[in-house]
C-alpha cells in the first residue's frame, strides 16, 4: 500500500553541503522531518556536484518519513559558470555582461532538458536563450537548425 503524502517542500541547496542551519533547518523542522537524516543522505548522493547549487523536491509522508529527488542546477547558474560572471546585468537591456555561442546554449539545454517543459532541443534552446537575454548576456549568430 502506498503511504500518505502529507506535503513537499521545494529547496537550493549547495552539494554536498546540507547542514541543518537555515534554510534546510526550519524548512524541514517545521514539517517534522528528520533533520540530520535528510542532510546526511543528501550530502552523500550530491558529493560529486559538491559547491553546486541543486534544486531539490523533498515529499514528505504522514508517517515523518520521506524522499527526495535532486534536480540539475538551475540555467541561470549554469550561465554564470559558463561567462565567469558574478551576477547577471542590472540592466539587462542597455548594459550587456557577457556573450555566448548557440552551441554552449545546446549543451545546457541538453542537460536541463529532463527538468524543463518542453519536447524538443530547440525549444529547450529557447527558454536557456531567453533566460540569458533576461540576464544580459547575448546570444552569438543565428539560432541553429538542429536535427
Amino acid at each position: 500500500m502506498a503511504k500518505e503524502i502529507a506535503g513537499q517542500v521545494k529547496l537550493q541547496i549547495k552539494g554536498g553541503a546540507a547542514n541543518p542551519s537555515p534554510p534546510v533547518g526550519p524548512a524541514l523542522g517545521s514539517k517534522g522531518i528528520n533533520i540530520m537524516d535528510f542532510c546526511k543522505q543528501f550530502n552523500a548522493r550530491t558529493q560529486d556536484k559538491a559547491g553546486k547549487i541543486l534544486p531539490v523536491v523533498i515529499t514528505y509522508y504522514a508517517d515523518k518519513s520521506f524522499d527526495f529527488i535532486i534536480k540539475n542546477p538551475p540555467v541561470a547558474i549554469q550561465l554564470l559558470e559558463l561567462t565567469k560572471q558574478k551576477s547577471g546585468s542590472a540592466e539587462p537591456n542597455r548594459k550587456k555582461i557577457s556573450e555566448i555561442t548557440w552551441e554552449q546554449v545546446q549543451v545546457i539545454a541538453e542537460d536541463k532538458m529532463t527538468d524543463l517543459n518542453c519536447f524538443t532541443i530547440e525549444s529547450a534552446m529557447k527558454m536557456v536563450a531567453g533566460t540569458a537575454r533576461s540576464m544580459g548576456i547575448t546570444v552569438k549568430g543565428a539560432f541553429p537548425n538542429v536535427n
